[in-house]
């Protein structure tokens, strides 16, 4: 498999580069919010919940959501696909299998899951496959990740609720894959909250511009 063409399909475990034990090295607290980057989040962790978010290049989409009303905690990583504890320049050969994603670590008497997944279907174009605007590849697909039952109900429904106000536009099918979160692994320290430590850095965060219904 050449590197373009696995660009924009996913490779086969045995196509998969191999990956590393150790695991990326990421500072303890949030660069922002000095919150944690690791549980536990707070003493009382018994109202938080965490949900990983792929809506293409996770700079822009985890400065979003560090900003959103009720999220505790942020941080960027890998998800979904088979090498362990990849870098940076391995996912985007595409030879990983992973998708970039938002850790959302949000306390559920602040927010409700569904005002986090309206967001996540209007921040970015969730029809476009192995891609987001101009950044192609699979690890730019859309992706919901979930860890509670709840949230993969609310996930279905609002997925359901998107296909319908985009169809009404004339707009394709939502691409979006929703699974049971698998591994989470932390990208490296300079991608941590990094539109925080870079104001005038690339974004690529843009919409359909239609409503999701709730």
């Amino acid at each position: 498999m050449t590197v373009l063409a696995s660009k924009l399909s996913l490779p086969t475990p045995d196509q998969a580069l191999p990956g590393r034990p150790d695991k990326m090295p990421v500072p303890e607290k949030h660069y922002v919010t000095g919150m944690p980057l690791y549980a536990p989040f707070s003493e009382n962790d018994s109202t938080l919940k965490t949900i990983y978010l792929g809506l293409g290049c996770f700079w822009g989409a985890e400065r979003k959501y560090w900003q959103m009303e009720g999220v505790v905690s942020t941080a960027v990583g890998y998800m979904g696909g088979f090498t362990p504890n990849p870098t940076y320049q391995e996912v985007c050969t595409g030879l990983t299998g992973h998708n970039e994603v938002v850790m959302v670590v949000y306390d559920s008497t602040l927010v409700c899951i569904k005002t986090l997944l309206a967001s996540f279907f209007e921040l970015h174009d969730p029809t476009q496959g192995m891609r987001q605007g101009n950044d192609q590849g699979t690890q730019y697909r859309s992706g919901i990740y979930y860890t509670l039952d709840d949230q993969r109900c609310a996930a279905e429904q609002l997925k359901g609720n998107y296909r319908v106000a985009l169809s009404a536009r004339g707009m394709p099918e939502i691409t979006t894959e929703l699974l049971a979160a698998p591994e989470f692994y932390y990208a490296e320290d300079y991608h941590q909250q990094y539109l925080a430590k870079n104001p005038n850095g690339y974004c690529g965060i843009g919409g359909t511009g239609v409503s999701c219904p709730i």
